[in-house]
């Protein structure tokens, strides 16, 4: 680039900016928008009128070749001590919500053994969770070529 395209270049720099300044604060002005008519479809083209919701038998997705799956199985519930620590770790935090929005003292033993049953319960669930990967099966994760 010689010196005399660069100070074209900075003299058009400048220029463009003294434009910007001189040109600010004042508001653009835009041609005024033209908002297209709308156009409301033929009746030709609408189609039936119908007064209510199809019936089914008259569904084009009414195949019996279609997959339906089964309804899903109800959750099993916890029994036993599993049920007892589930219980103590939501329901121990929800009785000291409850009784400090009432504003009831609960005698001195009793958040005792409401936080050995939270604590209590917390650790059962996690010293009986399920554990990691085999560690006979290695690094791999199964995956085969």
């Amino acid at each position: 680039m010689s010196v005399g395209d660069e100070s074209a270049r900075r003299a058009q720099e400048d220029a463009d900016f003294q434009r910007i300044v001189e040109g600010y604060g004042e508001r653009p002005e835009f041609p005024e928008l033209v908002v297209p008519e709308v156009v409301e479809p033929q009746a030709e083209l609408a189609g039936p009128v119908i007064d209510g919701p199809p019936e089914l038998a008259e569904s084009p997705w009414a195949d019996d070749d279609h997959f339906v799956p089964p309804p899903p199985p109800a959750a099993p519930m916890p029994r036993g001590i599993r049920g007892l620590a589930w219980s103590g770790l939501f329901g121990v935090p929800i009785l000291v919500l409850i009784s400090i929005m009432v504003d009831v003292s609960l005698p001195t033993p009793i958040p005792l053994l409401l936080l050995i049953w939270f604590v209590g319960g917390f650790g059962y669930l996690v010293a009986t969770m399920a554990g990691g990967p085999d560690p006979d099966s290695g690094w791999d994760d199964g995956t085969a070529l």
